[in-house]
């Protein structure tokens, strides 16, 4: 199953943002494990680098990219991708790239824990419950 994991389930275990971050943590091990296949969005690795930079330091945000990478694919930001985002109902820009980009990889759904905010989605919107509920009763 392919997945797109916005930018605050990567946040929430980078952070260690209680109570989000046991959650999130169990599923980018599911990625790790090769269990799902993880995607990113290019702006997502954008807005962790900036952030973890900010927070601590050039060398560990590229560190923390760098482990992202190596298990994650990316979904591309392109011009195809803004166009169509631009031309979506999505109150959010930011949001809207996530959908646009992930329905151009072609992924399953995106993972996250502002439902809310993708309600104008046309692909599978999981909350990290959810998700990993759907995960285990796949594999078990």
């Amino acid at each position: 199953m392919k997945i797109l994991f916005d930018t605050n389930i990567v946040l929430d275990v980078l952070l260690d943002r209680d109570p989000f971050s046991n959650i999130a943590t169990k599923l980018l091990s599911r990625v790790e494990k090769k269990e799902l296949i993880g995607f990113l969005g290019a702006t997502t690795v954008t807005t962790i680098y900036y952030l973890a930079s900010k927070i601590a330091g050039k060398k560990k945000a590229e560190q923390e990219i760098n482990k992202l990478l190596s298990i994650f694919q990316v979904a591309p930001v392109n011009q195809s991708v803004l166009t169509e985002a631009i031309k979506s109902k999505f109150n959010d820009f930011e949001d809207a790239v996530l959908h646009e980009a992930a329905k151009q990889t072609g992924v399953h759904g995106i993972v996250t824990r502002n439902a809310k905010d993708f309600k104008e989605a046309t692909i599978s919107i999981y909350r990290p419950e959810e998700l990993q509920k759907m995960i285990f009763s796949i594999i078990h």
